[in-house]
Parts: structure tokens; C-alpha cells; sequence
């Protein structure tokens, strides 16, 4: 496998342009840096002393206003204030675009990365918590900003400085330039002790902080459930330990970058003395002015800076890799169900003729969940599945969905096998209501077209006709533009049920999964519920899973499921008469009056 580098590099091509305007920026930055002292030192040699401009820069003393001396003085001070603007301007419009760079690349990966979560099995979200999957996708991806904007460019920036520092210092005086770089080998020993112990840190830093907004999703998303049972207490201490531990982890962090900026300054600082004990000692013997010598002491300040940031690059580094090694860990792991090669659509004109031969599955290795199902449902009939909890009735349409493929059998809705067919294709004619309606917070039109986004007004309304909402719709302060807030929670439980149907409505797909759609409901959204149920099961294949026997009466045949297999099926007389699961079952809903005095009528 590529190193994680690598992996993240892939992502600079589509911003080459954008790179290459940044590298020319520092080039020109660098030469600019150059250039500053000169002005100082031709002041300091020639102005000041009278002496005339060197061979190379007789020119200066030509220009406008430079016959005198104090003209002279006047234009280098000049030149020195327009050196230092124009480094400025260069130097922001290079933060500007790295800005710009970095935020380009951590949007590229975060997309990536949240196509490839969404991509991932239902198995994978239900062991990964929400907080830590989006502590990745949101912070984490920035593994690939620290890496190119903070290691790559900086790193190619100072080896340009320092390069050309080195080059003009070595011209000045071969000894200072030696003592210069005589830090560097200890500077590479600094980065070699601390750079893996900081590249730890950071990812445990990390994990911790997944693990923090982990608790805050989780406690404010059950908030309802904390309040009741009175666990505030409780998660307060599980987020303050997590806070405690993130806060020590963070502090041991920062400790090894001081303790390596430290090692790196004392360094940087040695190499300073150095060059100021020899470049003192040279300007006494007479083998350099006054004006090198400070040029060289002005070089020296920036021959150490890049130094000390490809140094300092290890701190990048490590939180780069900490990063990119989170961003892997899930990208890594591939479970998605995807199209087969070759994979086809379903004909436009479906009859929902739904088979399920042999089927069987489970969620780990030598544990089946469903045995042997073998199963028809005719187009256009009503198929109630019922049976106690586990009995593996929603793992069931689970796979009817393809949100897991099966370990053994088949599938099949009008003679294709679905896992010959393209996803899109099944998902878009099969039609689902499930107990928990999982409504966006979009406008409540949105919601209803969310499996048809192209849908006119009138045909969303004509959805939310036949499903018995539109007259609590048109009561809202906007209507259909009303927008819904978290999970729906501005509506009732009976108004967003309706809703879930009337998308249902709207997609009108030949196949049709009501997952326990009314068990939450009282008696008379319940009674809402099934009348806009009853139209829309209308011709479609549907499959009813219901606790509640009293919603499945009108259900053309009834499935008993236990502990992953179909025991008994047919008609409800039939079931009753036989005197099995099924009415087992039923005498235990029925064997006393129900609080709404429902009655097995």
C-alpha cells in the first residue's frame, strides 16, 4: 500500500495552477529577502564613508537625485521601504492562496470521504459512532491541508531561502557560512527524537476529541431519554473525564513541542554566537566590512528561519499523519454494496413480482440471522410479516434494499436477480414507510419530493392529498414552504408519519415496505395512518411488518417469522384455525381490552 503521503498528495494535481502561483510567490518572496540588507549595506560601507558604489552597482550612483550624498541616502532608504511593502504584498496574496489552496483540498477529501461513508454498509455506521464519523469528516480531513500548504510548500519555500542565503553568504565569507550550517546536523538529531512521540500524542489528542463529540451527538440527540431518567448527571461526568483526558493528552502535546522548539531555538542560537565571534574576528582582520558583516547577520536570521521551520515542519507532520491515519482508517474499510460489472437497469415498467429463494444471512461470522427463507409475494398483493422481536423481520427488507447483500440465496423482483441490477435502479422502485420517518430539515415540499426532486408542486401536493396531509400542511404559517426543524420535531408524530407517505405516494415505485408505520400512533392518527396506507398499497407489491395485528387484518396473506425462518404462512382465518405461532400470537394482543377498547374483531 502507497505511504499515507502519497495517498494525499493524489489530491494536488487538480490545484496544480494554484500550487504553481504559490511556489512563484515564495520565489519571489525569497529573492526579495535577498535583496533587503542591501540597501543597509551599501549606506553603512559607501554612503557613509564616502567610498564609491562596488563595479557591479555603479549604477545606483547614476540615477536621479543620487550626485549627493544625502540624495543618496535618501533613495537607498527608499529602496529599502519599497522592498519591504512589496515583500508584504507578495507575502499576502501568498496566505490568501494557501488559504484558498487549503481549503480546496480539505473540501476535495472531505467529499471523498463523505461519498465513501455514505457508500458503507449499514453494518459499519451501526459499530462507528455519529460523533466520531463526523470528527473525521470534518476536522480530520484537514490532515491533507497541514500536509501540502503547512509541510510540502513550506518545506520547498525554505530549502529555496535557504539555498540562496547559503549561496550569497558562502560569496561573502566562506567561514561565516560554514559556522552557519554547522547547526543543521543537530537540528536533523531534534527532529529524529521528538518527531515520532509528537506524531503519537497528536493522534491520541484526536481520538479523544472523536470520542468527545461522540458523547455531545449522542447525549443531545437522546436528550429526551437524559432529561427523563435523570442521567444529566451522569453524562456530565462521562464528558468532564473525556474533557480531563483530552486536556492532559493536549497538554503532553504541547510539552514535546516546547521541548523541541526549545532544543531548536538553543540550536539556531549557538549557530548565532558562532558567527558573531568570527564574523567579529574577521571584520578586525580586515577580511570584511562592517556592511557584510551585517548583511551576513541579516542573512543569518533568515538562513535560520526556514531552518528552524523545516524543523518545525515535524509538528505538521505529525498532526498531518495523525490525521490522514483516522481519514485511512475509515476510507480502509470496504464493505459498500455496489453495483456487480455489467450491472443493468430494471425495465421501466415494473410488475413487482418480488422472490426470495433460500435466503440467508447474518451480521457475524458463524451467526445466521435469517435460515433458509424461501418466499413470493404476487404484484399487487398485500404480504404482512409478523413475529417477535429478532425474528429477523426488518433484516429482512433490509436485504430486499440491498443495504446488505445475502450469504446464501437469492433475491429476485419480475425474475432479476437485484444483485445483477444497478442499486439506483432498485432503490427507485421500491417504496418505503418506516416507523421513524427520518424527515430532513428542508421545507416540508422538499421532504416530499426527496425521492423525486424534479416533482412539480401539484404533483406533491396530489402525494399529500392521498396521504391525508395536505389540510394540516395548508394550516402552517407557510405551507408547503414550511421548513421542518431537527427530525421533524415542529410537527407531530402523526403529521410526519403522513408525510413519510406522502413521499411514498410520490415516488410510486411498484414495490412497497411499510416497516411498522403506525405502532407509535394513537387511535385516531393510527385510523389516518391506514386509510392513506390503504391507498397507497393500491397495486403496489407490499410487504407489512407489524407488531400490532389489529393493522395487518386487511393483508392478503400473513408470514410468521421465528428466530430467522418462516414457520407459517396464509391467510389470517386460515392461521387463526390452525392454531399455531400465529394465533399463539394473536391471543396474547387479544386475551384482554386494550386500553383504546380495540377489540380482535
Amino acid at each position: 500500500m502507497k505511504p499515507w503521503w502519497l495517498r494525499l498528495l493524489r489530491y494536488a494535481p487538480a490545484h496544480s495552477e494554484r500550487i504553481a502561483a504559490l511556489l512563484i510567490f515564495m520565489c519571489a518572496a525569497t529573492a526579495l529577502e535577498v535583496l533587503k540588507p542591501w540597501p543597509l549595506k551599501l549606506i553603512v560601507d559607501n554612503v557613509l564613508t564616502g567610498r564609491p558604489m562596488p563595479e557591479g552597482l555603479a549604477w545606483v550612483g547614476r540615477l536621479p537625485g543620487a550626485s549627493s550624498t544625502s540624495g543618496l541616502l535618501l533613495l537607498l532608504s527608499a529602496a529599502t521601504l519599497v522592498l519591504f511593502v512589496t515583500e508584504w504584498a507578495i507575502v499576502a496574496a501568498q496566505s490568501y492562496l494557501q488559504a484558498d489552496v487549503g481549503s480546496r483540498l480539505s473540501y476535495a477529501l472531505g467529499a471523498d470521504v463523505f461519498g465513501h461513508l455514505q457508500g458503507l454498509s449499514l453494518r459499519f455506521h451501526g459499530s462507528h459512532p455519529t460523533g466520531d464519523l463526523v470528527k473525521r469528516l470534518t476536522s480530520d480531513c484537514s490532515c491533507i491541508k497541514d500536509l501540502i500548504v503547512g509541510v510540502c510548500l513550506p518545506l520547498l519555500g525554505s530549502l529555496v531561502t535557504l539555498i540562496a542565503m547559503f549561496g550569497v553568504m558562502w560569496r561573502l565569507d566562506h567561514g561565516l557560512a560554514l559556522t552557519a550550517a554547522a547547526v543543521a546536523p543537530g537540528l536533523g538529531i531534534a527532529i529524529r527524537v521528538f518527531a515520532q512521540p509528537m506524531m503519537e500524542l497528536s493522534y491520541q489528542e484526536m481520538e479523544l476529541q472523536g470520542e468527545l463529540m461522540t458523547v455531545a451527538e449522542r447525549t443531545l440527540s437522546a436528550l429526551p431519554v437524559v432529561l427523563a431518567f435523570g442521567g444529566e448527571e451522569a453524562e456530565d461526568r462521562r464528558f468532564v473525564d473525556i474533557c480531563r483526558r483530552a486536556g492532559l493528552t493536549n497538554l503532553k502535546v504541547v510539552a514535546s513541542e516546547l521541548w523541541f522548539k526549545l532544543s531548536t531555538t538553543s540550536l539556531t542560537a549557538l549557530g548565532t554566537a558562532g558567527v558573531m565571534v568570527v564574523g567579529g574576528a574577521h571584520v578586525l582582520q580586515g577580511k570584511l566590512s562592517v556592511g557584510s558583516l551585517l548583511v551576513c547577520l541579516s542573512y543569518l536570521l533568515a538562513l535560520y528561519e526556514p531552518l528552524e521551520t523545516i524543523a518545525f515542519l515535524s509538528t505538521s507532520y505529525a498532526t498531518a499523519a495523525a490525521g490522514a491515519r483516522r481519514i485511512f482508517g475509515v476510507l480502509g474499510i470496504d464493505d459498500a454494496v455496489r453495483d456487480a460489472p455489467g450491472a443493468m437497469a430494471f425495465p421501466k415498467h415494473m410488475e413487482g413480482r418480488l422472490k426470495l429463494e433460500e435466503l440467508s444471512f447474518g451480521f457475524e461470522p458463524g451467526r445466521l440471522v435469517l435460515h433458509g427463507v424461501n418466499l413470493e409475494v404476487h404484484p399487487g398483493e398485500a404480504l404482512a410479516l409478523v413475529g417477535q422481536t429478532g425474528a429477523g423481520k426488518s433484516t429482512l427488507v433490509s436485504l430486499i434494499l440491498r443495504f446488505f447483500d445475502p450469504w446464501g440465496g437469492k433475491i429476485m423482483i419480475d425474475g432479476f436477480d437485484i444483485r445483477t441490477m444497478q442499486l439506483t435502479s432498485l432503490r427507485a422502485n421500491v417504496a418505503v414507510v418506516l416507523q421513524e420517518p427520518f424527515l430532513m430539515p428542508l421545507t416540508i415540499a422538499e421532504n416530499i419530493a426527496y425521492g423525486r426532486p424534479g416533482a412539480s408542486l401539484e404533483e406533491i401536493r396530489g402525494a399529500a392529498v392521498a396521504a391525508n396531509a395536505d389540510e394540516f400542511v395548508r394550516k402552517l404559517p407557510n405551507g408547503y414552504d414550511s421548513v421542518l426543524d431537527e427530525r421533524g420535531a415542529n410537527i407531530s408524530g402523526g403529521q410526519k408519519q403522513r408525510l413519510a407517505i406522502a413521499r411514498a405516494f410520490l415516488k410510486d415505485a411498484p414495490v412497497l415496505i411499510l416497516d411498522e408505520p403506525t405502532s407509535a400512533l394513537d387511535t385516531e392518527n393510527e385510523a389516518l395512518l391506514v386509510d392513506a396506507l390503504e391507498r397507497l398499497r393500491k397495486n403496489r407489491t407490499t410487504i407489512i411488518i407489524a407488531h400490532k395485528l389489529s393493522t395487518i387484518r386487511k393483508a392478503d396473506r400473513v408470514a410468521v417469522m421465528q428466530e430467522g425462518e418462516i414457520i407459517e404462512i396464509g391467510k389470517h382465518e386460515e392461521l387463526l384455525a390452525a392454531n399455531g405461532q400465529y394465533r399463539r400470537l394473536y391471543d396474547l394482543q387479544f386475551s384482554a381490552p386494550t386500553a383504546g377498547g380495540e377489540s380482535p374483531g
